[in-house]
Parts: C-alpha cells; structure tokens; sequence
C-alpha cells in the first residue's frame, strides 16, 4: 500500500510500521515526525513496508522534519540531559540504589521517559514525579532489564497481549508509571 513505511522510534528502537498522512513516499535514512500511542516522535524510515495495509500501522507518518524541527530537538536535548543529571544527582543524594540508563524526551514536549535497570521502588515513583513537576512533563519509567533478556511475547503491555499482561505490564517488563499532567498556562 502508498506511504506504508518501517520506521526506528524512540530511545530504544522500536520499529514500526506508519501510514504517511498524504500517501507520501520517503526515501531510507529520511528523518520524520510520526504520531505513536506515546505521542508525537521523530523516526528514521527504514524501507518502505511493502505487502502490508493501513490497518496494521502502527502510528502515521506525519512529515519530514524541517529546520524549525531541529531547532525545537535541540531544545528537547539540552532538557533531556539536564533531567538526566538531575535524576542521577538524586539518586546519589538519596541513595536509592537505581541505574538510570537513559532519558528520553519526546517531540511533542509532552512526555519525558526515564529508563531504569533493576527494581522501581516507591522511592522512584517519588522521584520522578518530582521531576516531572521541574520540568513540566508527563513522566513515565520502565524497568526493561529483563525485557531485553527474555520479553513477554508479542504484544506486550498492550490489551492483545498472549502473555495476559494487559495495559499494566507483565512479570516480565513490570511497567509502572509516575504521571503529572502538564497544567495549560492561564489566559
């Protein structure tokens, strides 16, 4: 089908397929801005996704990125790193025994993702919602060192999953969520 293609999201690299809004076609290595159930991110398309239909995207393919765009990433970037020295001077400071491994902003400035290896604690709940309120995002973290091991299965975390785990996490990948919801600014 026209404008199916295999897109790279996200700090972890996931691949999915995107339907382009217009039907545009986009060459490999064209870096894009795609609507995902996170929110808006920025991909790489990998190959056109041919022999597949519209109703198994995952997400659409929205446009190309323009200068404007990078100007706005490089914002999100410095945001991104300072978030994750402070989330690491915190840690410290706290002693909470966690390894950040990374920290994920994406496009829309809507979401800002912390990534941990090992057990999320009531203490990191705390944590990044702290965060959230100092940089004015919508936070979540997931604890993936298993996942990258092992994996639950197709569909993990999500309503069709084999494994049973649901929207919650499974034993397996154990999503937990710390939200603060961005407040809109007084008119």
């Amino acid at each position: 089908m026209l404008g199916l293609h295999y897109v790279r999201v996200g700090a972890l690299a996931t691949v999915g397929c995107f339907q382009s809004a217009g039907a545009e076609c986009y060459a490999r290595g064209t870096r894009v801005v795609c609507r995902t159930p996170r929110g808006l991110e920025v991909g790489e398309v990998l190959s056109a996704a041919e022999g597949r239909t519209s109703d198994a995207a995952d997400g659409t393919l929205l446009r190309r990125i323009t200068a404007q765009d990078d100007l706005l990433l490089a914002r999100l970037e410095r945001n991104r790193e300072a978030a994750y020295r402070a989330c690491e001077e915190r840690l410290i400071e706290r002693g909470i025994d966690a390894t950040l491994v990374d920290v994920e902003h994406l496009f829309d400035g809507q979401s800002l993702y912390f990534y941990f290896l090992g057990e999320t604690t009531p203490e990191l709940d705390a944590l990044t919602a702290e965060l959230a309120e100092v940089y004015e995002a919508q936070v979540q973290f997931r604890k993936f060192t298993e996942t990258l091991l092992a994996g639950c299965g197709p569909g993990c975390g999500t309503d069709e999953a084999e494994n049973g785990c649901a929207s919650g996490g499974c034993s397996t990948c154990a999503v937990a969520c710390a939200v603060s919801k961005r407040q809109p600014a007084p008119s």
